[in-house]
């Protein structure tokens, strides 16, 4: 599961497209312009994006939270079966069963406890990765509705995501990821908020009620 995880994570932030100082909005570097072409171009930092943005912490604790509970469940249950396996070989070799029947049954019930837990690790691995995929969606588009807004003053032609090694080079004036950062968690504060108090309302009336 901790695999599964990971792995969700990093399929996140390729889709997704992280310094304490983080200036304001307007003191964003200045457009970059590729030379001889005429097209502005900026660039923003995955790693920087998925451990700054609000959102993206929040939602990557959440995940972690429901992976580490879904394991400690499995090992749990895991734990139940490999005793009644351990208990069943021991009357076994003791003779402790009164007969055949009694000995077959125990083991149908052995082997139903381990479908079951098969089961359960499919459908809490089955509900993990639908929620990491909400949580792609989410944040991609969070991050594409953001820059379609942003980019109406900005006006650059093209906004590229930087992961690993994909842009082997960039020079730093094409930069902008603390600039969006900053702006997404403005907004994400602001909807946040509006979360909550919503949520506060909805208690308050059901209070009364």
């Amino acid at each position: 599961m901790k695999k599964t995880l990971f792995c969700a994570l990093a399929v996140a932030a390729a889709m997704a497209s992280c310094n304490n100082a983080s200036p304001k909005m307007d003191e964003q570097p200045a457009a970059a312009t590729a030379e001889g072409e005429g097209i502005k171009i900026a660039y923003v930092e995955v790693d920087s994006l998925m451990s700054q943005y609000n959102f993206a912490k929040d939602y990557s604790v959440t995940l972690q939270r429901k992976s580490t509970n879904a394991r400690n469940t499995l090992t749990q249950k895991g734990n139940q079966l490999q005793a009644a396996v351990d208990n069943f070989q021991k009357k076994l070799n003791n003779n402790g069963f009164t007969s055949r029947e009694q000995a077959e049954s125990q083991q149908a019930a052995i082997q139903r406890q381990q479908r079951d837990l098969q089961a359960l690790q499919a459908r809490l691995e089955g509900e993990l990765a639908n929620e990491t995929q909400q949580f792609n969606e989410a944040l991609r588009d969070s991050l594409n509705n953001f820059l379609v807004q942003y980019n109406k003053a900005k006006k650059y032609d093209i906004i590229l995501s930087r992961a690993g090694d994909n842009i082997l080079y960039a020079n730093k004036k094409y930069d902008i990821t603390q600039d969006v950062i900053n702006g997404l968690n403005k907004r994400y504060k602001g909807e946040k908020k509006a979360a909550e108090k919503k949520t506060e309302k909805k208690a308050e009336k059901a209070d009364k009620e």
